[in-house]
């Protein structure tokens, strides 16, 4: 949580910092200068130091929150990173180039739940047969005009 109040106040002292152009585009701003900015970003990260001791109650519901958004991202990265390696896997089975057959092969890893293992090779020979097209155009009825 620190580190979040931290980039904040640092991203605003450089916004502050930052020059604006022209003087046309608003009204005439105080002149800040660097060891003033400076000045006041000490003070505010020493205050901030100090909260800790001053707000007991706030620093630990702030470090629960971090913790639970620390557990939500690790999860989020976990579910990406999954994704993209089943799409990476499914296209390189895909390919015309590999020559190697998946079928009835056994993969071993975390990735495969039993669950997942369970489900291969499920069809039945009537689900292998295919579905129908409707009868064939005869061929004397073409040529006969």
């Amino acid at each position: 949580m620190f580190f979040l109040l931290r980039m904040a106040f640092w991203l605003g002292v450089v916004l502050v910092l930052l020059p604006t152009g022209t003087a046309s585009r608003g009204p005439a701003v105080s002149d800040v200068g660097a060891s003033n900015a400076i000045s006041a970003a000490s003070a505010t990260v020493s205050d901030l130091r100090g909260f800790c001791s001053r707000q007991p109650d706030a620093c630990t519901v702030g470090l629960q929150v971090a913790t639970a958004l620390g557990y939500k991202a690790q999860a989020g990265a976990k579910m990406l990173y999954d994704a993209l390696s089943e799409a990476v896997r499914g296209h390189e089975a895909g390919s015309v180039g590999s020559g190697t057959s998946q079928r009835g092969a056994v993969k071993t890893g975390p990735e495969n739940s039993p669950s997942e293992r369970a489900s291969q090779d499920t069809l039945t020979a009537t689900d292998l047969i295919p579905a129908w097209r409707g009868p064939l155009p005869r061929k004397d009825a073409r040529h006969s005009v």
